[in-house]
């Protein structure tokens, strides 16, 4: 029979768990209230931008790099409409900074890893965009292992802690600067998506290049005649594409961050249950070692009585 202090203190410990999983419940359900709420009002904005994307791509057609005033890689939307035989490919995984969300990260490294062979099978070059010091931490331990064949290239680690447009917009430069370069020739974002406070899936979403083939003028995309655009519209494109990549950039990261507080409260909310599980069985188990001493004591009185006698 387990000591009866041992019993108890383990009670204790459990119930000290419990607040703390409790707690971190209740922030995560108050903070994913916001992240959902945020999600789904970008959403619209995002559809529309693509609309707006297809009209103008539709309309004004395609140039050459040395027709626009660039400043920047991700203003160049010729290079980045250019399709170019896939040698090698740019991952930008999407994780948290922190853990205790469940099984959210190991699916996304898990998903990345699987993505990561099956283009080495294919004779093409992974390079690893890694947001969240989680997937940074996890995928970099896998560098030595010669099953996996890849580089990582860049990591980010605030832009996680507060999504921001700014924070986005890095992260959109260096990828441009990357294709633009011709060092990767596809960029793919490793992202979850957001369905509702029970549920995500890990999805790929195709980044780079922007299929523009796919785009075909239609009455829903065509722009109005009558419509003038300032300076011209090829620079008004010039501005549309870098806000179409960013805002999807941006879109994957809000969708990434509203399913990992999900995950997280899904996950405590359990670790609570659990807790509660727990202490009722050490409660039964230590009244029976309480009742168990009990009887002990009177037997040996009751012996003692009797030896008296």
């Amino acid at each position: 029979m387990a000591n009866l202090k041992d019993i108890k203190n383990r009670i204790q410990s459990v119930e000290n768990t419990k607040k703390i999983t409790r707690a971190m419940k209740m922030v995560a359900a108050a903070k994913v209230k916001k992240a959902e709420s945020t999600v789904k009002s970008a959403r619209p904005f995002a559809t529309m931008l693509v609309d707006v994307f297809k009209r103008m791509l539709s309309a004004c057609g395609t140039c050459e790099s040395s027709e626009l005033n660039l400043k920047s890689a991700i203003e160049d939307y010729p290079a980045l409409l250019t399709k170019r035989q896939v040698d090698s490919v740019g991952l930008l995984v999407i994780t948290s900074n922190k853990g205790l969300a469940g099984a959210y990260n190991a699916n996304i490294i898990r998903h990345t890893l699987k993505a990561i062979k099956e283009y080495e099978e294919k004779g093409i070059t992974p390079h690893l965009f890694i947001v969240g010091q989680k997937g940074i931490s996890s995928i970099k331990r896998k560098l030595n292992d010669p099953f996996y064949k890849f580089e990582i290239a860049k990591t980010y680690v605030d832009e996680m802690n507060n999504v921001t447009a700014e924070g986005t917009h890095r992260i959109a430069e260096d990828i441009a600067q990357y294709y633009v370069d011709k060092k990767i020739d596809k960029i793919e974002i490793v992202t979850t998506k957001f369905k509702n406070m029970m549920s995500y899936t890990v999805e790929d979403w195709t980044l780079l290049p922007i299929e523009a083939d796919k785009i075909e003028a239609t009455e829903d995309t065509k722009i109005n005649p009558l419509m003038l655009f300032e300076p011209n519209e090829k620079a008004i494109l010039q501005k549309i594409v870098p806000m179409y990549i960013t805002n999807l950039l941006y879109q994957a990261l809000l969708e990434a961050q509203a399913s990992e507080l999900a995950s997280r409260m899904t996950a405590m909310s359990a670790a609570s249950n659990n807790a509660e599980d727990m202490i009722r069985v050490l409660t039964i188990d230590y009244n029976k070692a309480r009742q168990w001493a009990i009887t002990q004591e009177l037997v040996e009185i009751v012996s003692g009585a009797d030896a008296l006698k």
